[in-house]
């Protein structure tokens, strides 16, 4: 197709309209339409693992666009079960007792899949709107069993839940606070599980679980447990690091939570649906939440859809309230999309069929331990970590003292841009020099062998720049006396 048949004017490229028409998301908007940060990346096509741009450019898309393109690109399978469900029923809304045949039967299987506990599904469109159905929901709960102050929500610094208001509220990361007059007044935050930049090294996995619980426990003392209604966490920490918890974390907090009365609110945006190689990181990490936020893996991105699992014991004392205060006033135009369920069968109909889960598990071990053997002991590497197919690299200056490069140097940055330059779309995480990895579940060993390979080059060139510019130097050996 000529650029003249698929530009919306005789006058500008495509690049051209897009920088002129197009908002973008978490991008310098300045730079950007001063062209200081080059062509909009216009992506054309895309099959399996790879992505194609208006440049005619193939890359592997080891990030599965945002974390969501669980059963790979190119899935006709997906667009004919779209189509049929678009002859037959394009839209109807769910409210006042409303439904479509796809909704009941995803939402069926969903709690069947979902651990022991869970009761109904309140359907949206995307993580961001079920976080904050879930705060409502939360809200209602507590005024249904007369605590009304009991209202505050504890999420943890450098969680990440969204960009809506309260779900950027909920949010630990301060680039999407500061512009925003964020966060709202009943949020909180508590420490991260951050193993690796635990104060004492010393310290055991046990040892910083505990800690890290005892912070909340303390937390929620200060704040007054008669105040505090839930407690929210994505299973393995996502944009804020990539962060399998240490062992017994999930204990310790189901502890604290339990004594004080607060909710548990499990976000499987990220992790649901095969991504740590389980159905839920819930499921693989033995939590028990009262309410659960799924998303992304649900139709692997082939349609926005979103939905949040509430437990028995909030639904029943919803349900309850109804009787006295009227209809459950929350819901949106597009809720409970046929669309969009028609597609989540389908797609989880291929990671059962073609056991993509099972291949998370271990072709996600075999990203991990690649990664590992490649950069062991490299200078510029603080760490390896990971769980099923997510995996991140973290760089330092100095390995041994665990010492942060200058945040100016954007070394995290520099490395995926060399990536990118080498065909390999990989995501630099925000909060730090990091290197995130979430391929499709598709992802094979071979390609997990190619990634690798770019990865460790885009290092290796990245650390000769520094040292050209002066920047960094790698530590000096300590030599062994004779």
């Amino acid at each position: 197709m000529s650029e003249r048949n698929i530009s919306p004017s005789d006058n500008l490229s495509l690049e051209e309209t897009d920088r002129r028409a197009v908002f973008h998301p978490n991008t310098v908007l300045g730079a950007f339409e001063r062209g200081e940060l080059g062509d909009p990346t216009i992506i054309t096509g895309a099959d399996g693992i790879r992505i194609r741009d208006q440049k005619g450019r193939s890359y592997i898309d080891a990030f599965a666009a945002l974390w969501c393109v669980n059963i790979g690109y190119g899935r006709t399978e997906i667009a004919d079960a779209l189509a049929a469900q678009a002859r037959q029923l394009a839209y109807y809304h769910a409210h006042a007792g409303h439904s479509s045949e796809p909704v009941i039967r995803l939402s069926d299987r969903v709690i069947r899949m979902a651990p022991a506990g869970m009761s109904h599904v309140f359907w949206g469109l995307q993580g961001s709107d079920a976080h904050e159905t879930q705060v409502k929901m939360t809200w209602y709960y507590n005024n249904a069993r007369n605590l009304p102050n009991k209202k505050k929500i504890i999420s943890r610094r450098r969680a990440y839940h969204g960009l809506t208001i309260v779900s950027a509220s909920l949010s630990g990361l301060p680039n999407y606070h500061k512009a925003f007059d964020l966060p709202l007044g009943p949020i909180r935050h508590t420490m991260a599980p951050y193993y690796y930049w635990r104060d004492d090294p010393a310290m055991t996995e046990a040892e910083y679980a505990r800690y890290c619980a005892d912070q909340l426990d303390a937390l929620i003392e200060a704040e007054g447990p008669e105040t505090v209604a839930a407690f929210i966490g994505e299973p393995v920490m996502g944009v804020g690091g990539i962060l399998p918890p240490p062992a017994d974390y999930w204990q310790q907090i189901q502890r604290v939570l339990a004594k004080h009365d607060v909710l548990l609110m499990s976000d499987e945006v990220v992790c649901g649906f095969g991504r740590l190689g389980a159905n839920f990181g819930a499921t693989l990490y033995g939590m028990q939440p009262d309410m659960m936020a799924i998303s992304k893996g649900l139709t692997s991105g082939y349609f926005p859809l979103a939905g949040s699992i509430v437990g028995e014991r909030v639904w029943r004392e919803i349900q309850a309230a109804s009787d006295r205060l009227g209809p459950y006033a929350h819901g949106f135009t597009y809720a409970a999309h046929p669309l969009g369920a028609a597609v989540a069968l389908t797609n989880l109909d291929i990671i059962e069929r073609e056991r993509l889960i099972d291949n998370a598990r271990t072709t996600g071990a075999y990203l991990n331990r690649r990664l590992a053997e490649v950069f062991a002991g490299h200078d510029m590497v603080g760490e390896v970590r990971g769980v099923g197919l997510l995996a991140c690299v973290e760089f330092v200056a100095d390995r041994v003292r665990r010492t942060r490069f200058d945040a100016a140097l954007k070394v995290g940055q520099r490395i995926a841009a060399a990536c990118r330059e080498r065909g390999l779309i990989v995501r630099p995480l925000p909060e730090g020099d990091m290197l995130g990895f979430s391929p499709p579940l598709i992802v094979k060993p071979a390609d997990i062998d190619e990634m690798v390979a770019i990865s460790h080059a885009a290092v290796a060139a990245v650390a000769d720049q520094l040292v050209a510019e002066g920047a960094w130097r790698p530590p000096a050996k300590v030599r062994s006396p004779r």
